[in-house]
């Protein structure tokens, strides 16, 4: 079979949030990285560059909540002064991004996706410990005005806990030139384990829509490649996507990498790291012999399949989702 262009560098900056979400609880972690472990900006920059060399072309910032960084206006600036580097996007959950989305878009950020499970503020709190809602829908507001488009909106649906919201969501769609993308539940960590339940399979969601909203129109894919199946409603501003990890395998067509933020790469959410790059880059190893490095363990990524004994490790705060 033929090897996949791995040309996506997912990039985690920090493992910190400001939400503690109920199926990835980062403020639960038994501990956090300390501040010499994660990479500092000038060695992300560094190590983006060598990436790129080895075939990177678009790189996403994530964490943790990559706006709590100081100096992130800064990355991104210094990221954008790549040569090679085609795109650069975020994953947020939206905190802050009202105070942000214009420095981002004038930084360089091409688009951002946004996670939020709920349009309802008493459930928000629920869901993510904070109350936060209103906030979180300023940041998309903001995101629209300053046009880091496309926008996806991450949702997970989750039995008994949002799956009434589905039809709302998809109708966000209708009104807005919004990516609405329905994520099947996973565990991120052994803590969500005993959330397993809260699956609602893509094919389900699909059918809810339907039934209540009419047709799911097959689209063409979305800029920012992804594994999501995309879809648009009759009249809609905007599209619908659905991630069937879960339920489906995409790894044949799978084009990225992750770097956690102490420099540990990874080719699979699910495979845990396969080498650390940060003695690499706190060393005289030159940038050519790193390169190579890099090479030598991106050609492993075909090895590696979905839901690797290794999952269970996973912190996605600081793997970055």
């Amino acid at each position: 079979m033929e090897k996949n262009t791995i040309d996506y560098l997912r990039l985690s900056i920090t493992d910190w949030c400001n939400l503690n979400c109920i199926y990835c609880t980062p403020l639960e972690k038994k501990q956090f990285l300390s501040h010499a472990d994660v990479l500092r900006y000038e060695e992300t920059v560094r190590l983006t560059k060598l990436f790129t060399q080895a075939g990177i072309r678009k790189v996403r910032i994530t964490g943790g909540e990559p706006l709590i960084k100081k100096g992130i206006i800064q990355l991104i600036t210094m990221l954008k002064q790549i040569p090679a580097l085609q795109e650069i996007s975020m994953t947020t959950n939206g905190v802050l991004l009202k105070q942000y989305a214009d420095q981002l878009k004038q930084a360089g950020l091409s688009r951002i996706n946004i996670s939020l499970d709920t349009l309802k503020p008493d459930r928000f709190l629920k869901i993510t410990g904070k109350n936060c809602f209103h906030q979180v829908w300023k940041g998309i507001e903001a995101s629209l005005k300053a046009g880091l488009n496309p926008i996806k909106l991450n949702v997970i649906p989750m039995k008994g806990v949002n799956d009434d919201e589905i039809i709302d969501f998809a109708k966000l769609s209708l009104k807005y030139p919004l990516i609405i993308r329905f994520i099947e539940f996973f565990h991120t960590n052994q803590r969500s384990e005993k959330y397993l339940n809260l699956l609602i399979p893509s094919e389900k969601v699909k059918n809810i829509i339907t039934e209540k909203c009419g047709t799911l129109h097959p689209v063409k894919k979305i800029k920012g490649y992804g594994p999501a199946d995309y879809y648009t409603l009759d009249n809609a501003k905007g599209k619908l996507g659905f991630i069937s990890g879960s339920t489906t395998s995409f790894c044949d067509s799978c084009n990225r990498l992750r770097v956690d933020c102490a420099g540990k790469v990874s080719p699979c959410l699910f495979s845990g790291p396969i080498f650390d790059i940060r003695p690499l880059l706190r060393s005289n190893t030159s940038d050519e012999a790193i390169v190579e490095e890099i090479k030598r363990n991106v050609t492993q990524k075909s090895f590696y399949t979905k839901h690797s004994t290794n999952c269970r490790a996973i912190e996605m705060s600081s793997l970055g989702g």
